[in-house]
């Protein structure tokens, strides 16, 4: 079975590092992976966005013309991208910064107010954490372990003082949605 999902947000949110995380835990876990990143000129601030495709297959493309996820972050990204989600698909929206409710009515939206729970354990910049474990929840594409045991490799030797505040925002997304166990796309 083939997933592909794709996050967008502004640069500075760590969309390409929430991409790289759910990669890199498929990829620990045996399943083969691809991660395609995209940026505006800008880093901070400008547009980025990236697609991962997960698969007990090989991937013939990493590029997703119609993801089964999309992850948005910001207002911006819901207006560019939430056309390009396939019918019956799950859209998580960073609610504390997209009050904008998508046009279509064929897909799920999963609520995740992601900054304001960053807020809550003290770090803004966590909010990607925070969403990618609400992610992670809701679509099993990756067991929870795999990224909490691999987030040292994922952040690299330089950012290794950010693993504690990074684990908590994840646990803290996980159990944003709630409910019991964590759902199971494979």
């Amino acid at each position: 079975m083939l997933i592909k999902t794709f996050f967008a947000g502004f640069g500075g949110q760590g969309v390409l590092l929430m991409g790289y995380a759910l990669a890199y835990s498929g990829m620990v876990e045996d399943k083969n992976v691809t991660f395609l990143p995209a940026y505006g000129a800008e880093m901070r601030g400008g547009t980025a966005h990236c697609t991962v495709a997960i698969s007990d297959e090989e991937i013939a493309s990493p590029v997703a013309s119609a993801p089964e996820f999309v992850v948005i972050m910001n207002s911006p990204s819901l207006l560019k991208f939430q056309s390009s989600i396939r019918s019956g698909g799950s859209l998580f929206l960073n609610t504390t910064l997209v009050s904008d409710r998508p046009i279509r009515g064929d897909i799920d939206v999963l609520d995740v107010p992601a900054t304001s729970l960053a807020e809550e354990i003290g770090d803004l910049r966590t909010a990607n954490m925070v969403m990618l474990g609400a992610f992670i929840k809701q679509t099993g594409l990756v067991e929870l372990k795999s990224l909490l045991d691999n987030l040292g490799e994922v952040f690299g030797a330089r950012r290794q003082k950010l693993i504690d505040i990074n684990l908590l925002a994840i646990q803290k997304g996980f159990e944003a949605l709630g409910g019991g166990e964590q759902g199971r796309a494979f």
